[in-house]
């Protein structure tokens, strides 16, 4: 018995390390492996969303209110960017991701990802659009997917390309109400898009080779389903498996690995509790057919925006991912061994809800801040120290 304890105190000193020091020089900030300092890139955003960087060294920002913005020489421009489509800027949706396509540099192609409002849908629905970019104009626009979903909430919205070209993107499952029979809530039928990963082709078109791409009475644009709200999405850079984070409801936020056709469960299994009651929402923790987490949060974080590291600017973090949290205020760094996440730090927290979590070209670490109440925030990076 003494034996096994000490294991399992081992293991969750692993897992659960301790949170980020601030040392005697105020601003630098001490992790297990490396220390750094925090650094405004630009600040004045209106809840941002998500943050990709452009050839030439541009930086696009979304902010949920409908708003594109362009930070050029560390200096965000004053005016959005024109042609923008509508969005529907309710409770939780809004303009979220933005993308670059994988030959930006040529064909200047954009990616958006929003809620948009549908007639005789209460919430709308989660939307791509494409367009080019050129002269910080938006032109060209083209609604490439549309899903068909409707809830309150959770759009998932979170896009991602992979090293062939496919574009994925999450659906989350509009918030509705796991009751009764929760085999039949709609994240768990493929016949609609409540709570699924999509890959699609980078024109909007179907690949011939998706999991349901011909069977009767699905979307064949579902690449994996039971999801509840992914709103982290990341491509590995070696493997080029799909890596997620979705929302728990309270408790059992997740890491998961995206593959063609398979159940992640939701809502019938999972480590979460009803709001508030914290009554029990699940089945069961574990069900045949159904896909485990690599990791788990209890109590939730609230992930948000979601990154591997392959920099050179922080060599002892090379092949972490790091995992924004929105209610956790916070950066965890997961340790990634075969495929396992083997151990979790937290590496950057109290500024603020971290919306997204990029990493740079220039090999930092870009985090995107949120504050409650709509105050304007900074986008920000870690720099090493020493």
């Amino acid at each position: 018995m003494l034996r096994q304890t000490s294991s399992a105190l081992l293991l969750a000193a692993a897992l659960f390390a301790a949170a980020p020091r601030a040392s005697a020089q105020s601003d630098v900030v001490q992790t297990a492996l490396h220390d750094y300092r925090v650094v405004t890139v630009a600040d004045g955003f209106e809840i941002p969303w998500s943050i990709a960087f452009l050839p030439g060294g541009d930086i696009l920002v979304t902010e949920k209110v409908g708003r594109l913005r362009i930070i050029r020489n560390g200096r965000l421009l004053p005016d959005p960017v024109p042609g923008v489509p509508e969005v529907l800027v309710r409770g939780q949706g809004g303009l979220m991701d933005v993308v670059p396509h994988p030959d930006f540099a040529n064909n200047r192609m954009l990616y958006l990802s929003y809620s948009k409002a549908v007639e005789g849908l209460r919430g709308g629905t989660t939307v791509v659009a494409r367009g080019t970019f050129e002269n910080d104009r938006f032109t060209l626009v083209d609604e490439i997917f549309q899903a068909v979903s409707d809830g309150g909430s959770h759009y998932g919205c979170r896009l991602a390309f992979d090293s062939d070209g496919y574009l994925f993107l999450s659906v989350g499952d509009r918030q509705v109400p796991p009751r009764g029979d929760l085999a039949a809530h709609p994240a768990q039928d493929v016949s609609d898009h409540h709570g699924v990963i999509i890959r699609l082709n980078d024109d909007g078109s179907v690949p011939d080779d998706n999991p349901f791409a011909g069977q009767a009475g699905a979307r064949p644009e579902i690449w994996s389903y039971g999801h509840r709200n992914p709103q982290g999405l990341v491509i590995h850079p070696e493997t080029d498996a799909v890596w997620l984070t979705e929302h728990g409801p309270q408790g059992g936020d997740e890491v998961n690995v995206s593959t063609p056709g398979a159940n992640y469960g939701w809502p019938v299994i999972g480590y979460g509790v009803n709001y508030r009651s914290g009554s029990a929402i699940h089945a069961s923790t574990h069900a045949e057919g159904m896909e485990q987490p690599l990791h788990f949060w209890v109590p939730s974080i609230g992930v948000s925006g979601l990154a591997f590291y392959h920099g050179d600017r922080f060599p002892e973090w090379r092949g972490s991912l790091f995992a924004g949290g929105l209610s956790g205020a916070r950066v965890d760094r997961l340790t990634i061994e075969g495929g396992r996440v083997t151990g979790r730090e937290t590496v950057f927290e109290g500024r603020g809800r971290v919306r997204d979590v990029r990493e740079g070209p220039d090999g930092y670490i870009y985090i995107a801040l949120e504050q409650r109440g709509g105050d304007l925030t900074p986008i920000v990076r870690l720099e090493p120290v020493g």
